[in-house]
């Protein structure tokens, strides 16, 4: 019996499977491909908040030596600067999803996780002491804890019987890499149906191309004819398309799990939510799902929390992306040509010639502007920590360092051996430093320095200290556990 199981091997399940690995719980992913191999293409990269998250496990290196940084930030036609984002990683990376996949399974891999492939999950059936997993072909398998992250048409939501809600689809995208015979245009292309793209491959000879459909398509596999059909409306030619690589389709559909739970089996990444992929979002909100659920789930795994731990993933997820679909909803509004469009577009430029609006979506895309509602108090609380330049009894150390194990801290910028927490020192750690500098804060700006922080393994504050102990018992028992008795401590 596994202690959890995570179906699917995307980067969402991946970089949860690392999360659970690293807190030492039995972990194991199944994965329907029968090798590691993606056919087409996902996603293209990712933001600031996830590479931050990279750096916070010690592995962003790797991501970092094969992507290519940028300044891809936008929104309609105005592009946002993120050089200006207070972060170590003020810039988009690119790099394809292929590559994200190959670099996290090293990693997890590294970490002894086994990845178990060619397994189709055909349901489940809970208990009150585990979930049952059923496979197409072979004998069930036994686990405490089921994590569906098995993409948009996920098994484990449709088997748990959670609904999807929101915006359904109005228009539909054929993605492609094919052969052609003829000449194509570069670049995109706006018009009253939607958005076109076309670039030739690293090959020479394929090209990879988005068109929208004239009208919306069936939720089936698109076929060659209908790409051509697609081309043929748009530009007057299929360019004498062939010999796909292979044909995708995608629609404007946002939605969201009603539920991010259903007992023991639980959901994260395009299981929870599916979106186009206007902004580049979709790879950030999976891997922060990762980060926010993995060391939860280990905690009541290991008997540390009791299972209503569990309930604030859903309570800090499910808000945070909602806000996130509603800004892909309003890009994806505006990729048309038409005269209405076209205004609309200008008049945000427009709004967006301000500072002020131009520096919330730049916090909202980079993901660096989350805030997780932990209540009432210092404006760092329920934010992501900064990476801060510390000076330690053991040398100079980045606050994203002592993040690398997944485990929390409490960083006591005070008078040493002014706060104890003996009894959370089996899961604590607790680190003296000393920081000099300004705390500034994405879209908020400078704020006031505290005397002590306590850092989930998430990277987000929660608790803020200002020369005493007031409040840290109550939000370390929150977190991470009760206290340890004195014998035990």
């Amino acid at each position: 019996m596994y202690d959890v199981a995570v179906v699917g091997s995307g980067p969402t399940g991946l970089m949860l499977a690392g999360e659970l690995a690293l807190a030492g719980v039995d972990v194991v992913i199944l994965e329907r491909r029968s090798t590691p191999d993606l056919v087409g293409s996902r996603a293209r990269g990712f933001h600031s908040r996830t590479i931050e998250i990279f750096d916070q496990r010690g592995i962003v290196d790797r991501f970092l030596a094969e992507g290519r940084t940028a300044q891809a930030l936008s929104f309609g036609s105005t592009s946002l600067d993120a050089g200006t984002l207070p972060s170590r990683h003020p810039y988009t990376l690119g790099l394809g999803q292929s590559h994200i996949e190959r670099i996290l399974l090293g990693w997890v891999e590294e970490l002894g996780v086994p990845v178990r492939r060619g397994l189709e999950v055909a349901g489940f059936v809970q208990d009150d002491a585990g979930v049952d997993v059923h496979v197409a072909e072979g004998e069930p398998l036994r686990t405490a804890y089921l994590v569906g992250a098995d993409g948009g048409r996920s098994v484990i939501r449709t088997v748990a019987d959670i609904d999807l809600v929101g915006a359904k689809a109005t228009r539909s995208h054929l993605i492609a890499e094919v052969e052609v015979t003829e000449e194509t245009p570069t670049g995109l292309r706006l018009d009253d149906v939607g958005i076109h793209a076309m670039n030739v491959m690293e090959d020479g000879r394929t090209v990879g191309m988005v068109v929208t459909e004239q009208q919306l398509g069936p939720a089936t596999e698109p076929t060659l004819a209908e790409l051509c059909e697609a081309l043929t409306a748009v530009y007057g030619t299929d360019f004498g398309a062939h010999d796909p690589r292979w044909i995708s389709r995608f629609t404007d559909a946002t939605r969201q799990a009603v539920a991010y739970r259903r007992g023991r089996v639980l959901l994260a990444g395009d299981a929870a939510h599916i979106h186009p992929p206007t902004g580049g979002q979709g790879i950030g909100l999976g891997v922060q799902d990762a980060v926010n659920l993995g060391w939860k789930l280990a905690q009541v795994v290991r008997g540390v929390s009791p299972d209503s731990l569990l309930d604030s993933y859903q309570a800090e997820r499910q808000p945070t992306t909602a806000r996130v679909l509603k800004n892909v909803m309003a890009q994806a509004l505006l990729q048309r040509g038409d005269a209405r469009t076209e205004a609309t577009r200008d008049t945000i430029s427009e709004l967006l010639s301000f500072g002020g609006p131009r520096a919330q979506l730049a916090g909202l895309l980079s993901g660096l502007d989350v805030c997780y509602d932990l209540g009432d108090g210092h404006r760092l609380l329920g934010r992501r920590m900064p990476d801060l330049d510390l000076t330690t009894a053991h040398g100079p150390r980045r606050v994203f360092e002592l993040l690398h194990d997944a485990r929390p801290v409490l960083l006591d910028l005070g008078e040493p051996h002014s706060i104890d927490i003996t009894p959370w020192a089996d899961r604590v750690q607790h680190i003296s430093a000393d920081y000099t500098g300004t705390w500034e804060l994405p879209v908020i700006g400078t704020v006031t320095a505290p005397v002590a922080v306590a850092i989930r393994p998430d990277g987000h504050v929660a608790w803020v200290g200002d020369g005493t102990q007031t409040g840290l018992g109550e939000a370390l028992t929150t977190w991470f556990g009760q206290p340890a008795k004195k014998n035990d401590a």
